[in-house]
């Protein structure tokens, strides 16, 4: 049975490394200034549903793996954190890119389509690979079994603060475009804090959580 502990340190990690702007925040940025919020929102759920499929994939896979093996944990959790500190350093390096974002222009597009494009963001995104496959775990008890089942659970409350950081973006984005793109600097900064938070996250992965 998942504790109340496991979901409320779950999803204080989830939380952090969710509002970091990744490829699911940029591309839903980039809906909102170029479409607006309605398909900027469509985008958001398409990624969400992109992001579950990892989830189930991990949960089969790695799940069964980790509830036999500590070791395996370990090489997860060391690899997982060494990848996002990877990326952090990655976002600080390219944080002038997202100006980028604010001046793209694309044409309107059918809601199923939109679906579909944030889907293919969502199942691509590294970052769901790492939430589900290195942080998780860490929040599942071994003792209580099940493993595949409680990070299916607990994955649903990592989809649920990924939709609503990412809509928030999107009605943020959609209400201020001409904040935005009136100063490439501020998405610059977003996207260099976003780094450093990325890389705490990662060091904290590496050296710390719990593995009951």
């Amino acid at each position: 049975m998942i504790s109340g502990g496991q979901l409320a340190g779950f999803a204080v990690a989830a939380f952090v490394l969710i509002v970091v702007p990744g490829p699911s925040v940029l591309f839903v940025v980039g809906r909102a200034l170029s479409l607006g919020r309605g398909p900027a929102i469509v985008s958001a759920v398409g990624s969400g549903l992109g992001n579950y499929v990892v989830a189930v994939l991990v949960a089969f896979g790695l799940g069964t793996l980790v509830e036999r093996s500590a070791i395996a944990f370990l090489a997860v959790k060391l690899a997982g954190g060494t990848y996002l500190v990877w990326l952090g350093i990655q976002a600080i390096r390219h944080r002038r890119e997202l100006a980028a974002v604010a001046g793209e222009h694309v044409e309107a597009l059918s809601r199923w389509r939109t679906i579909r494009q944030g889907f293919v963001v969502g199942v691509t995104n590294p970052k769901a690979l790492i939430m589900f496959g290195a942080v998780l775990p860490q929040f599942v008890s071994r003792e209580a079994g099940h493993i595949p089942a409680q990070m299916l659970l607990m994955s649903l409350l990592a989809i649920g603060i990924g939709l609503v950081s990412d809509s928030g973006w999107a009605m943020v984005a959609s209400a201020v475009r001409s904040w935005f793109t009136g100063n490439p600097r501020r998405l610059a900064a977003i996207g260099g804090a976003g780094g450093l938070a990325m890389i705490g996250v990662g060091l904290n992965v590496a050296v710390t959580g719990r593995h009951s």
